[in-house]
């Protein structure tokens, strides 16, 4: 097994209250039977399980709760017991609720959703995610229909323009440096709920003269790119901010509210010994301390809009190498 890597914490810690800033995680995984992941997230964690409903039981810890899902609404809303069917199929439930869920637990994936977790908790999320590759947790390289992600929900320092222009710069300076390194496996890259923003969105985000308001910074978002559909999804954070502008752009009951960037593009390779829940963190953290550093920031965006231009250095260079060279100059790998 590959040495434990810690989580890094970023400069950057507290929240604009002074508090220690937070992490949501959602790990999508098989492998094990949905009875027998609640038991094991239970023990690691040492917390009390209790079934909220049909495939969804929340785990009270000494973090908060935690919850294991099937991720997948029909099957979970699905009673085949209700009042309301014929009674010759209401009989027939049992068996043919033992034959679905036997088939669902080996195409749909399991989830583990985290609480909010402090930045210098996270080591738990890692030490979690080796448990259960130990116990025969698998991820997306398993099989072609596996397509199985590990999404961030990373609190922000501050929800001002200036804040989440940085952080949406850095993240569009290092899209394709950050899917060279986590979005891996063949089934999510056909995918349609990873992609990329808008390349016009993206032209007018890294112009030297982007300041926006709050306004400008959603409507030029949602012109480009009005879906859940992103590597990096920005709609939960805009339903926190301004749920009536959000509305008028895209109406979709699945979208939560919550003060946090979404980043859905990292593959969730559990099964594989080499990799580990710290890689993806950490990579990210690349992204936080560049955010908040201006001048790094300034050049990464020069070297973007340079990258644009026909040059020779472009033509023989790919644009995620020319960010890791960067990168390893700067000291961030």
């Amino acid at each position: 097994m590959a040495n434990v890597v810690p989580c890094r914490i970023p400069d950057v810690r507290l929240n604009e209250r002074g508090e220690e800033r937070r992490v949501g995680v959602e790990i999508e995984l098989s492998g094990l039977g949905y009875d027998e992941l609640v038991h094991h997230v239970a023990r690691l964690l040492e917390g009390e399980a209790q079934l909220a409903s049909r495939y969804v039981t929340r785990v009270d810890t000494g973090l908060g709760t935690f919850t294991v899902e099937l991720d997948s609404d029909p099957i979970k809303d699905l009673a085949l017991d209700d009042e309301r069917l014929p009674r010759a199929l209401r009989e027939l439930s049992t068996q043919a609720m033992d034959v679905i869920d036997a088939a669902a637990e080996r195409i749909v994936p399991l989830e583990i959703v985290t609480p909010p977790i402090p930045l210098s908790q996270l080591q738990t999320v890692e030490e979690l995610v080796a448990q259960l590759r130990d116990l025969g947790a698998l991820g997306s390289r398993e099989a072609l229909y596996f397509a199985f992600g590990l999404q961030l929900n990373p609190e922000l320092p501050a929800l001002d323009p200036d804040t989440l222009v940085r952080y949406l710069q850095a993240f569009a300076g290092l899209y394709e440096w950050l899917k060279s390194r986590h979005q891996l496996d063949i089934s999510r890259k056909f995918t349609t709920y990873i992609e990329p923003w808008h390349n016009r969105y993206v032209e007018r985000l890294m112009a030297d003269d982007y300041a926006p308001d709050q306004a400008r910074l959603m409507r030029d978002y949602l012109t480009y790119n009005p879906t859940r559909n992103r590597a990096l999804d920005l709609l939960p954070l805009f339903a926190h901010l301004d749920p009536s502008l959000l509305g008028q752009y895209v109406d979709d009951p699945r979208i939560k509210s919550r003060p946090t960037l979404h980043y859905r593009l990292p593959d969730c390779d559990i099964d594989n010994p080499e990799w580990q829940f710290s890689s993806v963190w950490n990579d990210w953290y690349v992204l936080e301390q560049i955010a908040n550093h201006a001048s790094h920031l300034a050049e990464l965006r020069s070297l973007y809009r340079d990258s644009r231009k026909l040059s020779f250095h472009n033509l023989t260079h790919r644009w995620p190498e020319t960010v890791h060279e960067w990168l390893q100059a700067k000291g961030y790998v």
